[in-house]
Order: structure tokens, then sequence, then C-alpha cells
């Protein structure tokens, strides 16, 4: 019995040793203690594996970026800027403080090294000279990430900046920005500025700018590739990161942490425990057609309803994913014009007959109007067919 109670002592002391041998499973209240409030959760999904309150309104600081690197990735797929353009920087752009690139007034980038300097560097300058190239001015493109905030339904965030430099009435929360951070993730390009470690800019010049990225769990958390830290005497350190392992991509979020420190290692242990505790089972990736909508009074008499975002179930390891249904819902009486990304149906995934995800499906490409002589063609060519 003696020789029992030792080994047992031994098997206990080894466990508390090295946790990471898998004795003991990770625990949920141990996650996130120094921070105001945090989140984690599955991307695809969207699905909450932790919160501490998640919903407390809370200075972001540059967190804000997330939005403002959103609203820049939808202007790009929307055609409505391209990588190479030319983006000139105003006097107002080039006075931001705090973090910056050190802009120039009238010195000009492409949109994509301004989005290099955003999500490297965190600069206020850049920010607010994309800010203006898309939107006219600083206060249109607030505007336009407030509406964002509303249209992806965030109901404990409000813009002034898009920068996230101290603002009255300018906060948002931990699940607001899980949830812009799930909406920027639909763009694949960009994890390849927010993933990486180190650039250059204005390279081959006298000034060239050595960029090192905030977020230092790019480096050495293996699998981050995001996305954005944030400081302010008001707000404390602050991140929302991402990282991905094997199928599964999960987002992390703090608030309010005392040092850089303690926000990495309260970041790092909530992707421990995902990664430790789910999985994934990928269904469709992103732009994927799962069939065709009826358009009317359009130049194509249908088009093509994709994904909007990849498409996983999440399951806790080890739990077997083999009653898993999908269901797809087309819009009825939709009329051209249609442009590309617009709502064109709805895709429900069951597990066990229980809902566990639903996500929009959207039109692959534009479909204008038809002309008149089209239409009565193709009435004349319906008239023919019955005829005959």
């Amino acid at each position: 019995m003696k020789r029992v109670s030792c080994i047992m002592a031994a098997f206990i002391l080894i466990a508390s040793l090295f946790p990471s041998l898998g004795f003991a499973q990770e625990n949920k209240s141990e996650l996130a203690q120094a921070a105001k409030s945090a989140v984690l959760i599955e991307r695809d999904t969207g699905a909450v594996l932790y919160d501490k309150n998640s919903h407390e309104r809370l200075a972001p600081a540059s967190m804000t970026k997330i939005m403002t690197m959103l609203l820049i990735m939808e202007a790009l797929e929307k055609d409505q800027v391209k990588w190479d353009d030319k983006v000139r920087t105003s006097e107002y752009a080039a006075s931001m403080g705090g973090s910056q690139i050190f802009l120039e007034p009238g010195e000009s980038m492409t949109v994509k090294e301004m989005l290099t300097g955003i999500a490297i560097g965190s600069a206020n300058d850049a920010s607010v000279a994309m800010a203006e190239h898309i939107a006219g001015s600083e206060e249109a493109f607030v505007e336009k990430m407030n509406k964002k905030a509303t249209e992806i339904g965030l109901k404990d965030t409000q813009f002034q900046n898009p920068t996230g430099l101290p603002a009255k009435d300018h906060y948002s929360s931990a699940h607001d920005m899980s949830m812009m951070a799930k909406e920027l993730l639909k763009y694949n390009e960009i994890t390849k500025f927010t993933g990486t470690y180190e650039s250059y800019l204005r390279e081959n010049t006298e000034n060239k700018f050595w960029l090192v990225n905030t977020n230092k769990l790019v480096r050495f958390y293996d699998g981050v590739d995001g996305l954005k830290t944030g400081f302010t005497n008001e707000a404390k350190y602050c991140l929302t990161a991402t990282a991905k392992k094997g199928n599964m991509r999960v987002i992390a979020v703090v608030f309010g942490a005392s040092t850089p420190k303690e926000r990495n290692s309260e970041v790092t242990k909530m992707l421990d425990y995902a990664f430790n505790q789910y999985q994934t089972k990928p269904m469709f990736k992103k732009g994927e057609q799962l069939s065709q909508v009826k358009v009317s009074k359009g130049q194509e008499s249908k088009v093509q309803a994709v994904t909007d975002e990849p498409i996983s179930i999440l399951a806790k390891k080890g739990e077997k994913l083999d009653k898993v249904e999908q269901k797809v819902t087309l819009s009825k009486d939709l009329k051209a014009p249609v442009k590309k990304g617009d709502k064109v149906g709805t895709l429900v995934i069951k597990n066990k007959g229980k809902k566990v995800l639903e996500s929009e499906l959207v039109a692959k490409q534009d479909v204008n109007e038809a002309s008149w002589w089209q239409l009565f063609k193709r009435s004349f060519g319906m008239f023919t067919k019955v005829g005959n």
C-alpha cells in the first residue's frame, strides 16, 4: 500500500511539472486573468470558446485599424482601388502622431505599401492617407467604418477615427473586435501583411524605412499570422491575434493588460487552450459555388451563388462528425442589377440535427440590367419556342 501511495505521489508530481504531456486539461478559469476583457472564437463558425466581459465597451487603441484594413480589403475586392494605385499624403495625414512611417506631405506610396505600413508598423499617417484616398476625407471614411460595424451586427462599437488615437466616444469590445477580425480574415491576402514580422518601405532610396511587427507573437508563436496590437494610456495593452494550425483558425482578443508581456502571455494561453481542446472539419472554401440563382431582367439569366467565407464544423477533439447536414436557401425574385458580393442565398449547416452554422451565399459576379432590345429578343425567343 505504501509503495502504491509513493507511485501515485510521483505520478502527480510529474503531471504538475509537465502539464503539456496531457495528464491534465487546461482550466478555462485560468485564462485571461490579467485582462479587463477577452474572448476566444473559432473563425469559420464564430463559436465562442472562452468569454470574459466580452461586451464591455473599452478604448480599442490601434486595434481600430482592423476595421480600417477591412474597408481597404473590401475596396480592393470591389475594384474601387488597386494594389498599385498611388496614394498621396495630405498635410493632415502627415501630421498624425503616435506610430507612423513618417510620410511627408505630398509623398505618394502605393496601396500595397500603405497597407504594409498599417499592418506591420501600425502607421497612423498611412491609415489616414488611405481613409482619404478611399472615401475623400477622414470623416467620410469614419462614416463607412460605423456603417460597416452596423452591417455586421456590432452593438458595442463606435469609431471617431481610423487610427485608434484617443477620442471621446471611440470604443469597441472584445466580442466586436473578434467579429471584425472574422470579417477581415475572409480576405486571404491580409495575413501576408499582418503575418510578416519585418519589412522595408522606400527601398532603394536614402530614406529606407525598417518595419518590425508590433505583434511579436507572429515570430514567437507557431501559426500566428495577425492581426493587430493596440496601446494607449487609457486602453493599456491590447491584442487581437489569430493563429492557424492544421484546418483550424482561431481568434483571441485581450483588452487592458498591464504590460506587453502580460498581454502576449494571456493570448498564448488562450490559443493553447483552443488548439488542445478543439478540432474543425473543413466543408467549403471561400468562393466555392454551391448553386445558381435566377435573375430577372438581367443581361444573364442566372448568377452563381458562392460561399462568402471558409466554412467548417467545430467539435471537441475526439468527437465524431458523421451526422452533418447542409441546406441551401436561394433568394427569390432577384432582379438586376446584381453586384458581385451581394447576398443571394443562405447556407445552414446542422450537426446531429442542431444548427451549428449559418453563412451568406453571395453573387460571384456582376449582372447588369438587360437593355429593352435584349429583353425583347428574349421574349420573342420564348414566343417562338411556344409556337413550335
